[in-house]
């Protein structure tokens, strides 16, 4: 099948690049590709425990990711080992591009965290994207990054991800 049509199964490697450079790469199960979003499923792929002080992902934990085409982020839903819901993470990065066998993401440094229960809504490395230069080498992309953030500010605030991930 090709990328543009509604398909499910296989795997694809995720190839997260950050200032032109491959940050992380992993293998993960596709759940569905409609042609606009591409929807995945992996464990873990960082090494050991991430310990952000509101959330820790540690190995065990499964991601189900969605990312788009035409939207400037995605998002992760994170769930523990045993199945708990922790939250969801969200990357401001450009739409995604996807081949047969890979999925390219240019993460673009800010991101989003929101609690499973939706007490807990915090904007991410605020920092580093402004010291990125974005704003300077790229203005457009540097607009598009900042309205993204703010959108899924807004729909984690109002009632969180559930009818954008539908």
């Amino acid at each position: 099948m090709s990328a543009n049509s509604a398909e499910t199964g296989g795997l694809l490697e995720v190839v997260l690049v950050k200032g032109g450079r491959t940050k992380i790469r992993y293998g993960a199960e596709l759940l569905a590709d409609d042609g606009t979003r591409v929807a995945v499923r992996a464990p873990w792929a960082g090494d050991g425990v991430r310990d952000f002080g509101f959330v820790r992902f540690e190995p065990g934990d499964v991601f189900t990711e969605y990312y788009w085409r035409d939207r400037w982020y995605s998002v992760k839903e994170v769930r523990g080992a045993a199945g708990a819901l922790k939250g969801w993470y969200c990357d401001i990065t450009r739409p995604a591009t996807r081949t047969d066998t890979e999925l390219v993401v240019e993460d673009l440094d800010l991101d989003l965290w929101r609690s499973a229960d939706g007490t807990d809504v915090r904007r991410l490395d605020e920092d580093e994207f402004a010291a990125s230069g974005l704003a300077e080498k790229d203005p457009e992309a540097a607009a598009a990054a900042v309205t993204a953030l703010d959108e899924l500010e807004t729909l984690a605030r109002e009632g969180g991800f559930e009818a954008l991930l539908a």
